[in-house]
């Protein structure tokens, strides 16, 4: 097993969380400018194009830092003692940076002003409860995937985002960097920053709901 330096797991997290959110708003972007109006359609393309991209980057980004993109996913994994505290609290800022640098870099590719500040608001409980249950079952996903069945881990989780944006009202961002990276972007993907802090709440209750739940429904039975 290769063992990469900590400077090379933070820049892949970096890399990997900016070309995630490239897609996530570019591809926002582009459906809202080809649906014509039709906001399922354009929710179709960001979505096919967020869950497709996970996969890859995923794969791509996994053997070298585990590929979290997400501070809540990277608090489990420190928690779990699967990742060292000195390494988590290094990798949240570089998610976050990674995060907002993706955001810009969609915003430079449609002609975008660079710099946003979101009007888009997803204010309320419903949302707020949406973003637990989206982060609840992406942990249970990768919890799940990687105590069984580590290889398919891309593809689930690529799965679950995509089903998630359309059975969630919030469209599934159970991501707290995404959230703080789509607050500065005034698009399709955007979310106000007076919305944010719920979400973020909610996402960070969700995933340490679903370590308790895991950890209990995956503990190895000790025999005799």
């Amino acid at each position: 097993m290769i063992v990469f330096s900590l400077s090379r797991r933070l820049v892949a997290e970096a890399l990997g969380s900016a070309l995630l959110l490239a897609v996530v708003v570019g591809s926002g972007v582009m459906g809202e400018r080809l649906a014509g109006g039709n906001v399922a359609i354009a929710l179709l393309g960001n979505t096919l194009a967020t869950g497709a991209a996970l996969v890859v980057l995923i794969t791509v980004f996994g053997p070298i830092s585990g590929a979290h993109f997400n501070p809540a996913v990277t608090l489990v994994a420190a928690l779990r003692r699967d990742l060292p505290w000195r390494s988590a609290l290094l990798y949240i800022p570089a998610q976050v940076l990674g995060a907002v640098l993706g955001v810009w870099c969609a915003h430079a590719m449609f002609g975008e002003p660079i710099v946003q500040v979101s009007a888009k608001l997803r204010a309320g409980p419903a949302q707020a409860f949406s973003e637990f249950v989206a982060t609840f079952g992406l942990l249970a996903t990768i919890l799940g995937t990687v105590r069984f069945r580590p290889d398919v881990t891309p593809f689930a989780v690529g799965l679950y985002i995509t089903a998630a944006y359309w059975f969630t009202a919030s469209t599934s961002f159970a991501n707290p960097a995404v959230t703080i990276a789509r607050s500065l972007s005034d698009t399709f993907a955007g979310i106000a920053p007076s919305c944010a802090p719920a979400f973020i709440l909610a996402q960070l209750a969700g995933a340490l709901v679903a370590m308790l739940v895991f950890g209990w429904l995956l503990k190895e039975r000790q025999t005799s």
